[in-house]
């Protein structure tokens, strides 16, 4: 049997050649549903195999199913990149094992938490005193954010534009609250109706469709004259207020009382990692606080698990402050700067083409278009273009019709990829 050393050189290899290779994949998958899982054994081995033995997998079964995230020609949903530094942390966290239900079963993940997801507050220029901590997606983020709307003022309702994500919705029906859907006008949320029965308004910064951004000001003073809760989501677009020029967005974020954004979208993070703040900690810990006797301890300090749904919690900020300190603040806000670039590059050549046509202004690194054609032969377009493993491009809808999106968010991604694209849509 090979040792750890040898199997972890060689695990550490086939990463390092995969980040080297994966422009040269099919960015898409060109599997079945189905065809990897008919290439698998029905039950688990009785004997060992070598670590050898899963590397080779990973190349022959794995490889050719995956749809590659780290590809620089992915740009649907929101396209992410999970940096080297990262990377390397997610292994020194597995090894450490670290499960932080309180201080003293993991101090060091505790206090890191704490103090990295601060850097973060600091760089976004987010107020002073907020408590912060990390879940695992904006999903769950929400989801806790709208429980303690909740539990704090005792109603049940959600309120929330009809460009918000789907997790919103979601968490209303797995709460058993009742959602309400406000209409927009130019893409951002109205203030229209009362909030006086409202628990929690969801105010959002970058919706997942268009990128835009509801008033968040007018919302937060609505919402608290009511005594409703206002939760902002910045997944996708809170990590750019990294960049000065781009906080142009924040406005009125100072006075919500909590927000998630997403650094495994947009800082170089692998998945997953999610920034969930509380201007109200109090409040937000008297919403989840539950310490059952074998969890006391002499200490009786700081449980992060107190502030969220989850009681064991993976050691995230390892990675973190680990891509924090290799890349640094002007690396991160370069890269940024360059994915708006190159997203602005490509709204350059729909806008000169009389054959497309932006459906939306150009926000961030996301661009959204259509041809002018019917609605089928857009998403015949782009299903084309999906399966020639070219590029990978997702699509949305707006007044009913369809429209393509093409998100820049990947460290590897040139002017050339994105070129490629236009060629490839325009073939």
């Amino acid at each position: 049997m090979t040792s750890f050393r040898e199997d972890g050189y060689a695990a550490v290899d086939w990463a390092a050649r995969y980040l080297e290779e994966v422009g040269d994949h099919p960015v898409l998958a060109q599997v079945s549903p189905g065809e990897l899982s008919s290439k698998l054994p029905a039950s688990a081995p009785e004997e060992g195999e070598p670590f050898a033995n899963v590397l080779r997998d990973m190349d022959e079964l794995i490889v050719p199913s995956l749809t590659h995230w780290q590809s620089p020609r992915f740009f649907a949903y929101f396209a992410v990149t999970a940096s080297e530094p990262g990377i390397l942390a997610e292994l020194l966290a597995a090894a450490t094992n670290q499960v932080a239900l309180h201080w003293r079963a993991s101090p060091a993940s505790t206090e890191l938490e704490l103090r990295v997801v601060d850097w973060v507050r600091q760089l976004l220029g987010l107020p002073d005193g907020w408590h912060g901590h990390i879940e695992d997606t904006a999903s769950t983020s929400t989801l806790a954010a709208i429980i303690a709307a909740r539990h704090i003022t005792g109603r049940n309702v959600v309120v929330c534009s009809e460009h918000a994500h789907s997790s919103v919705e979601k968490a209303a029906r797995m709460l058993g609250m009742e959602l309400r859907k406000q209409p927009t006008v130019e893409l951002a949320m109205t203030t229209d109706g009362s909030f006086d029965d409202v628990a929690c308004v969801v105010a959002t910064v970058g919706t997942t469709s268009f990128a835009s951004v509801d008033p968040v000001r007018a919302l937060a003073a609505k919402a608290h004259d009511a005594g409703a809760w206002l939760h902002v989501d910045a997944a996708y677009a809170g990590s750019a207020w990294i960049c000065e020029e781009e906080r142009w967005s924040q406005d009125g974020v100072e006075l919500a009382d909590s927000l998630v954004v997403n650094p495994h979208k947009w800082l170089m993070l692998p998945m997953d990692c999610s920034l969930l703040w509380t201007s109200r900690p109090e409040d937000f810990r008297t919403a989840f606080s539950l310490v059952p006797e074998y969890l006391r301890t002499p200490e009786d300090v700081y449980a992060l698990s107190e502030y969220g749904p989850a009681l064991g919690r993976r050691f995230r900020a390892l990675k973190l402050w680990a891509v924090l300190r290799c890349y640094g603040a002007e690396e991160l806000r370069a890269v940024q700067r360059e994915h708006i670039r190159l997203a602005g590059a490509f709204a350059d050549l729909v806008e000169q083409s009389p054959d497309w046509e932006l459906v939306a202004p150009q926000r961030l690194s996301l661009v959204v278009f259509r041809k002018n054609a019917s609605d089928e032969e857009n998403e015949e377009v782009v299903e084309r273009a999906n399966r020639s493993g070219e590029i990978f491009l997702s699509h949305t809808k707006l007044d009913g019709r369809y429209c393509i999106r093409l998100a820049v968010g990947n460290a590897r991604t040139t002017e050339a990829d994105v070129r490629r694209a236009w060629e490839v849509l325009n073939r």
